[in-house]
C-alpha cells in the first residue's frame, strides 16, 4: 500500500493488495454472476475483451459519444492499453494462471473491464478518480482488497485536498452508486460499444458522479493537481 501511495500508477501492487486481502470473495462474486442469466450467457461466449478493446480502428469509426469510441480516445489519451494492464497484472509467477477454468474467465475479464468502468460511471483517472472507482467496485464485486485501497486512497487524498471537497464524502458516493447500477460485469460488453455512452448509463441505472466532479472543480480553485495530490499529501 505504501508504494502504490508513492506511485499511483504501480498497477502491480493493486494486484498484489486484491490477492492478499480479498480471500474468498471471488468465488462468492463468480457464483452470484453464474446466478444470472446474463452471467451465463457470457460465460457461454467466453469473449476476450483485450484484443477487441485495443483494435481502435474500428472504435473510432463508431458515431461520436458512443461507449467504444469514447473508450479509445479515452485509452488514447492516457496512453494506457487493454494488454498493458494484462501485463500488469502477470508480473507476480502464479501457477493457477495456468489453469484454464471459469473462474480464472471470469477474474480475467473483471480485470479487463475496469477501464471500461471509467467511462461508464464518469469517474477519471486522477487518484481521487481511481479511489471512488474502486468503492463503485467493491459494491458491485465485494473483497475486502478492493475496499481497502478505496478507503486508504481517500483518507491519503484528505490530508491534502481542502475540506470543503468533501472526500470521503465522494468515496461513499461510488460507493452508493455502485449499489444502484447494474452489474456491469454481466453486460454484453461488445453490444455496448456502438450505444450513446449517455443511454448506456441510463439503462444500467449508472448515476452521475456530482460530488466527485465538484470535489475536483474545489482543488482546482485550490490550485491543486488531482493527479498529484497523492504526492502532496505524502
Amino acid at each position: 500500500m505504501q508504494k502504490l501511495i508513492a506511485n499511483k500508477e504501480d498497477t502491480e501492487q493493486v494486484f498484489h493488495i486484491i490477492e492478499a486481502l480479498n480471500g474468498k470473495a471471488a468465488f462468492k462474486d463468480f457464483e452470484r454472476f453464474m446466478a444470472t442469466p446474463e452471467g451465463q450467457s457470457q460465460l457461454s461466449k467466453r469473449t476476450v475483451l483485450p484484443p477487441i478493446l485495443d483494435d481502435h480502428t474500428p472504435l473510432h469509426s463508431l458515431p461520436e459519444g458512443s461507449v467504444g469510441r469514447t473508450y479509445a480516445e479515452f485509452m488514447e489519451r492516457e496512453g494506457l492499453s487493454a494488454a498493458g494492464l494484462v501485463a500488469e497484472s502477470e508480473k507476480r509467477p502464479a501457477a493457477w494462471r495456468e489453469i484454464e477454468d471459469d473462474l480464472l474467465w471470469y477474474g480475467n475479464r473483471l480485470r479487463d473491464t475496469h477501464d471500461m468502468m471509467h467511462i461508464l460511471t464518469g469517474y477519471g483517472r486522477d487518484a481521487l478518480g481511481e479511489a471512488a472507482l474502486l468503492g463503485f467496485t467493491h459494491s458491485q464485486h465485494g473483497g475486502a482488497g478492493v475496499s481497502f485501497i478505496a478507503f486508504m486512497g481517500g483518507r491519503q487524498i484528505s490530508k491534502a485536498a481542502p475540506k470543503a471537497a468533501r472526500i470521503r464524502d465522494v468515496i461513499r458516493e461510488g460507493r452508493r452508486n455502485g449499489k444502484i447500477a447494474h452489474r456491469i460485469i454481466e453486460q454484453d460488453i461488445e453490444a455496448l460499444l456502438p450505444r450513446p455512452l449517455d443511454e448506456v448509463r441510463q439503462a444500467l441505472n449508472i448515476p452521475e458522479p456530482v460530488l466527485y466532479r465538484r470535489a475536483l472543480d474545489i482543488m482546482a480553485q485550490d490550485g491543486l493537481d488531482p493527479f498529484k495530490v497523492m504526492e502532496t499529501a505524502a
